[in-house]
């Protein structure tokens, strides 16, 4: 029997399950398909409101204490168009779809899929809880049970809680949790596979990844000290001193403040741990002084719904980075499925061309066109994801130092 002409919305929604099923870290982030601009076609700086829950304190006694309404939001800028070119022959869509995916469509949407993961793997840049020790590739059950402490201690939900870690982390985890006393299942799968897979200490889902990326600590040096007293709520900015004149802070890099601890957002006690901060914005040292560094979380003490510390840093209180400065760290990553957003929005869907398809599946949209280009006699083909990521709640996921 002959085989029937594939056509443009089966081509568009087998690129997307290969795309899909090759993901790693977005497959298990919150997808939010946003639809508001499937007529005219969403363009890249489209911004999305997000709602974050709302936080109020818990009063004593039987008086009433109406507390406002304290909802917070977030914004997430769908700023990445990605796509990748396909060429396809009419002879070809005369094959049967299983056969087009594998040879056409598998090698190049696997390589799109893997440039998105890159991408969401950036999200560690807002996430300011770490463990691990840098320089140093886990291999241990302590350090994942230690990024589950840290999700605990942030009252994040127990499920679904995903961990993904790179090839060099996931070798170590496996051979150093050779010992523990597994189900006959899980050991086999892991003898057979070399990888974690599911159910390993609470996670639903430990991965491998070569989309896990590095990061670069900045410069900073000498004896850096808080060059403020600190008393505003919600401050997300810091001052320092003592740094050597012209070193650098980056995005993502983390520290401590000495006698700031962190407090746990339902009861407000601390959990007798020195709150981590993340740098949010890259700057230089001037004279030694790091005016204004920009940080999250912001300070909020326990007396505020939405405390982050148990007390403002003191003035000449000691800051210590995490890890040596100006060296490359991987950072894999454990998070609940709500800490990272990822969004995507229908492109426009061009009228006149050969073949034209948008599919939406499982919150992702994915756009294929083809054309006839008579300058060069050739029919070629694009596949296009419009998207942006975000992490909306830092609290619920943690960095592991590689």
């Amino acid at each position: 029997m002959a085989n029937s002409l594939l056509t443009i919305d089966m081509i568009t929604r087998k690129s997307l399950e290969i795309l899909e099923n090759n993901l790693v870290i977005s497959r298990n982030v919150n997808k939010e398909y946003d639809d508001s601009f499937a007529v005219e076609g969403a363009k890249i700086g489209s911004v999305l409101r997000i709602r974050l829950p709302d936080r109020a304190l818990v009063t004593d006694g039987a008086a009433l204490q109406v507390q406002d309404d304290n909802e917070q939001f977030t914004t997430l800028t769908v700023s990445s168009q990605k796509h990748i070119g396909i060429n396809f022959t009419s002879a070809e869509l005369t094959m049967q779809l299983d056969d087009f995916a594998e040879r056409v469509l598998k090698p190049r949407i696997s390589q799109l899929a893997s440039s998105v993961d890159a991408d969401v793997a950036n999200a560690y840049k807002s996430i300011f809880n770490t463990v691990g020790t840098p320089g140093t590739t886990p291999a241990t059950a302590l350090v994942l049970l230690q990024a589950q402490q840290k999700l605990n201690e942030s009252a994040s939900p127990m499920a679904p809680r995903y961990a993904t870690v790179n090839p060099a982390a996931n070798a170590g985890l496996v051979n150093g949790m050779t010992g523990f006393f597994n189900p006959t299942g899980t050991i086999s799968r892991q003898f057979k596979t070399g990888m974690m897979g599911e159910g390993v200490l609470g996670f639903d889902e430990m991965n491998m990844s070569q989309s896990i990326v590095n990061h670069t600590t900045g410069s900073r040096a000498g004896t850096i000290l808080v060059n403020e007293t600190v008393a505003t709520q919600g401050q997300a900015t810091i001052t320092l001193d003592g740094l050597t004149s012209t070193t650098t802070v980056t995005v993502g890099d983390v520290f401590t403040i000495a006698g700031v601890n962190a407090v746990n957002p339902q009861t407000r006690l601390s959990t007798g741990s020195l709150q981590q901060f993340v740098v949010t914005a890259a700057q230089t040292a001037s004279g030694g002084d790091m005016a204004n560094m920009a940080i999250s979380p912001p300070m909020y003490t326990a007396a505020n719904a939405l405390a982050t510390i148990d007390a403002f840093p003191a003035n000449n209180a000691a800051v210590t980075f995490v890890g040596a400065a100006s060296t490359v760290f991987p950072q894999n990553l454990v998070y609940h499925k709500n800490a990272i957003t990822l969004a995507t929005a229908d492109l426009l869907l061009p009228q006149g061309v050969d073949m034209a398809s948008r599919q939406v599946h499982n919150g992702i949209s994915m756009r294929i066109v083809r054309q006839y280009d008579i300058n060069n006699d050739r029919m070629p083909c694009r596949v296009d994801v419009l998207y942006g990521f975000n992490t909306i709640r830092p609290p619920m996921a943690c960095r592991i130092w590689g």
